[in-house]
């Protein structure tokens, strides 16, 4: 039985123990950096399966790693995230989260149980396999600076580096036995924008004597909006958002500050830096003109995120080799944000689609919310689709 075949008939064997592994992952999410448990828990299956291991870095993360048999070959890295979001679930799955407040909602218990599925099937293949598969367990995806960021500058390719680096993450538009690629840049840089309007308050029923910071922090949000959009260069996807105003008044109270907090989000480095500029400047210039101050504070996220067009494209056609060409898609890019960005800076590096979504099911449950919910028929579609990409990678 050629590699192909083998790959899907052992899915096939352990889908019920990785099922299994990810309804405990579900049942007992941690937050970003605590994921103190989590990291035990899968730290006990790499022992029990006798694979070896780096671990800690940044506190919970670890570094799995399967060396082929047969000689040559190079080294391939498959990361997943392992923290979970702040959001009480309701979902009205039975494996529901028992830790109160916290929930798998962005699908890191799946990407976790797929991983750990890749891993029992790519050891027991080990004497079939060239080079060397490198597993990243990641903490802190959800939180800047990023865990993928944090790994890098702890040394986690200090002693093997990695050729090439590949992620799967959930995406609950796709129908469950589906996968989707984008060459190029696919996930847009993310920037934590926190403004404080300062001014004189005071009575609401006497402006002659304030200077007032809500007016002057209403003329900075509508003219950021307009000038970020109408200074954005041509097909360059720009979004600057505020969803925190804070205006701590009462309806004749006047405060003496405003804070306004917000995110700034492109796919382009320099139009990156040129925006944080401007927001700088245009935040000033109206504060100060209108006889106030402001203070800027813009906090760096995660980049943009590039996938590699020669792996993605290469990764696309074995993933059609594996499922057929009705179940790979082509994506479009996306205004939301990944820290595996930060692999992508300095590894050719390329995260896919994992679809989730019932077939016929009108319903979405997106991402980042309590309802959202996934069909468990995915996980045996991501545990083959990386598998695959890994061995035809490495015997290349």
């Amino acid at each position: 039985m050629d590699l192909k075949n083998q790959i899907k008939e052992n899915a096939g064997k352990y889908l019920e123990e990785v099922i299994s592994i990810r309804r405990h992952l579900h049942r007992n999410p941690e937050l970003s950096f605590n994921e103190e448990e989590t990291s035990t828990y899968i730290r006990g299956l790499l022992d029990k399966w006798k694979v070896p291991y780096e671990f800690p870095f940044v506190g919970n993360g670890l570094v799995a790693s399967i060396r082929g048999e047969m000689t040559g070959g190079p080294v391939i890295a498959l990361r997943t995230d392992m923290d979970a979001l702040p959001i009480n679930e309701d979902a009205g799955l039975e494996f529901t989260s028992e830790n109160k407040g916290v929930m798998h909602a962005c699908g890191h218990d799946i990407h976790m149980a797929c991983l750990l599925g890749s891993i029992m099937i790519l050891n027991e293949l080990r004497s079939q396999l060239k080079g060397t598969v490198l597993f990243i367990f990641q903490p802190g995806e959800e939180k800047l600076p990023g865990g993928a960021k944090l790994m890098m500058e702890e040394g986690i390719f200090n002693k093997i580096s990695p050729d090439m680096i590949i992620a799967q993450h959930v995406l609950p538009e796709m129908e469950a036995g589906t996968v989707g690629f984008k060459p190029g840049p696919y996930m847009a840089s993310s920037d934590e924008i926190y403004l404080t309007v300062k001014g004189n308050g005071g009575h609401g029923a006497l402006p002659e004597t304030i200077n007032d910071p809500v007016l002057m922090a209403s003329h900075i949000l509508i003219t950021l909006q307009q000038e970020i959009n109408r200074k954005s260069p041509k097909k360059i996807p720009t979004v600057l958002s505020f969803g925190k105003v804070i205006a701590n008044g009462a309806v004749n109270v006047i405060p003496d500050q405003v804070e306004l907090e917000g995110t700034f989000r492109t796919m382009n480095e320099e139009w990156r830096k040129e925006a944080h500029r401007l927001i700088r400047q245009i935040a000033k210039g109206i504060s100060e003109g209108m006889g106030g101050t402001v203070d800027v504070e813009i906090r760096h996220g995660y980049p943009v995120l590039v996938n590699d067009p020669d792996l993605t494209q290469n990764c696309r056609q074995k993933a059609i080799e594996l499922l057929g060409e009705k179940k790979v898609v082509d994506m479009d890019i996306r205004m939301t944000a990944e820290d595996f960005a930060w692999y992508s800076q300095k590894y050719p590096s390329m995260m896919y689609r994992l679809g989730v979504k019932t077939p016929g099911q009108e319903e979405i449950f997106p991402l980042h919310t309590s309802r959202f919910k996934a069909d468990e028929a995915a996980i045996q579609t991501g545990i083959q689709t990386m598998s695959w990409l890994a061995v035809s990678l490495l015997n290349k």
